[in-house]
C-alpha cells in the first residue's frame, strides 16, 4: 500500500507538520496548535470535538458508524521547554520552546490517516476516535481525557473504546521501520526531592556546623547501589539524579543540600521497592551524619504495558503493509515513560515505534535535543500503519 494507493498528499502533510513545527506550546498552552488541527478535520469534514474536561486545548474526532466497535487513535501535540538550533527554515517562532520529541510529526501522521479513513468511511469495519491530546511531556494529558471520558460510551464522545493505537518516532530506528513488543515498553516516571538540613557555619571551622552538602554527596552515591544491590538483576530499574543544589559562597557550608532525580521501573511491585529503598537509604544518611530530612516522592506515570494481543496484532500489520524487513520487534523496552500508559490501563491496545533515522545516517539527533528535527520521510509510515490497524481490526 504505497501513498499513492492511499492518495496521500504528501505534500500537504509536510507542509502542515513544518506548520505546526514553527508553533510549538507547552502543555495545556496548545491553542495555535489546536486551532490548526480543528481547522484540518473541518477542511476534512470532520466535527472537531473541544471542550473537553480540564483539557481546553484537547480536540477528539469521530469517523465512521457509531454502531460498529470502536478503535482509538491517538497524537500527542505538545512541546518541550528547549531553544531550538536545528537552523531549519520551519523552525520554532517561539522563544524557548521547541517541537524537540516529534509530536508535530506525530499529529501531522494521524491528522493524516484521518483523511484517509474519512474517504472510506462506509468501507470501515469499526467506528474510529481520533484522540488529539495536549500535555504528555509531564502534564498527564492522557489521564485528563481517561477520566474525561473520552475512552467510555458517551453521548458527546461516542462508544466505549475497544481498543487504542499510539505511535512515537524513534531515532534509534532505520527510516521507515516499525517496532513495538508486548508487555512493558516504556518505564514508569517517578521523581523524588530530598533536602538534607544541616547546620551552616564558616568553611574554616567545619566543626562547629554540621554540613549537608557532604551528606547529600554521600546520599548520591548511596542511591547508585540500590540497582545493583537491591533490586533482582533479571528486572531493569534506573536511579538518575538530575539536579543537586547547595551553597552560595566557597567558604559558607550552607544549612541545606537538595537533590532532585528521577526512578525507571516497569512494575507496580519494582516501583514500591524503588521508593521506599531511596527514601530509607536517604533517611539513613541523613541520620549517619546528623542532618534531618525533607523527603518528597511523585508518582510520574505508570509503565506503558501493551496488551500482547494488540502487540501481535500491530506486527502482522506490519510485515503484511510494509514487507516482513520493516518489522524490527522490540529486544526489550526502553527506560523513558509515556502517558499513553494511562489509556493502555483502561483498554488494551498497543504503542509502537516508527523509525526516523535516514539510509546512510550513522546516527540522529535524539529527542529532547535542541537539534531533533521529525524525519518527515516517516510520515507516510505511521499513515499507512495507522489506517491499515483501523481497516484490518476485528473483535
Amino acid at each position: 500500500m504505497s501513498a499513492n494507493n492511499l492518495h496521500l498528499d504528501i505534500t500537504h502533510l509536510t507542509a502542515l507538520r513544518h506548520a505546526l513545527h514553527g508553533v510549538p506550546e507547552l502543555g495545556y498552552e496548545e491553542f495555535k496548535t489546536a486551532a490548526m488541527i480543528r481547522a484540518e478535520l473541518s477542511r476534512l469534514d470532520i466535527s472537531p470535538i473541544d471542550g473537553i474536561a480540564d483539557a481546553p486545548t484537547a480536540t477528539l474526532g469521530i469517523i465512521g458508524d457509531t454502531r460498529k466497535p470502536c478503535v482509538a487513535l491517538r497524537a500527542d501535540i505538545d512541546a518541550l521547554p528547549i531553544v531550538e538550533r536545528t537552523n531549519v527554515k520551519y523552525a520554532s517562532k517561539h522563544a524557548g520552546a521547541m517541537h524537540a520529541c516529534g509530536h508535530d510529526g506525530h499529529t501531522a501522521i494521524l491528522l493524516g490517516a484521518a483523511g484517509v479513513l474519512k474517504r472510506i468511511e462506509a468501507e470501515l469495519p469499526v467506528c474510529v476516535k481520533i484522540l488529539f491530546q495536549p500535555a504528555e511531556e509531564g502534564g498527564g494529558g492522557a489521564l485528563r481525557l481517561v477520566n474525561a471520558g473520552v475512552l467510555d460510551a458517551t453521548e458527546r464522545f461516542g462508544p466505549r473504546v475497544q481498543s487504542v493505537f499510539g505511535l512515537h518516532g524513534w531515532p534509534g530506528l532505520p527510516e521507515g521501520v516499525v517496532s513495538t513488543r508486548s508487555g512493558p515498553i516504556l518505564a514508569a516516571t517517578d521523581t523524588f526531592t530530598a533536602t538534607f538540613v544541616g547546620r551552616g557555619c564558616h568553611g574554616a571551622f567545619p566543626h562547629l556546623g554540621i554540613d549537608p552538602i557532604v551528606t547529600a554527596a554521600e546520599a548520591v552515591m548511596s542511591l547508585q547501589q540500590f540497582v545493583s544491590r537491591e533490586m533482582d538483576p533479571t528486572e531493569p530499574a534506573v536511579v538518575t539524579i538530575g539536579t543537586f543544589h547547595a551553597g552560595t559562597a566557597t567558604n559558607v557550608i550552607p544549612d541545606t543540600a537538595t537533590i532532585q532525580g528521577t526512578a525507571r521501573t516497569l512494575t507496580g511491585a519494582s516501583r514500591v521497592k524503588i521508593a521506599e529503598s531511596i527514601r530509607r537509604r536517604c533517611e539513613h544518611v541523613a541520620r549517619a551524619n546528623r542532618c534531618t530530612l525533607k523527603f518528597d516522592w511523585h508518582d510520574g506515570y505508570p509503565p506503558t504495558v501493551n496488551d500482547p494481543a494488540s502487540a501481535d496484532y500491530v506486527a502482522r500489520v506490519a510485515r503484511d503493509v510494509l514487507g516482513a524487513p520493516r518489522y524490527i520487534p522490540a529486544a526489550g523496552p526502553a527506560m523513558g515513560g509515556e502517558d499513553f500508559a494511562y489509556y493502555l490501563e483502561k483498554v488494551p491496545g498497543c504503542f509502537f515505534l516508527i523509525g526516523l533515522c535516514p539510509q546512510g545516517v550513522d546516527a540522529c539527533a535524539p529527542l529532547h535535543s535542541d537539534r531533533f528535527d521529525f524525519n518527515d520521510a516517516a510520515i507516510e509510515t505511521g499513515v499507512r500503519m495507522l489506517v491499515s490497524l483501523v481497516q484490518e481490526w476485528c473483535a
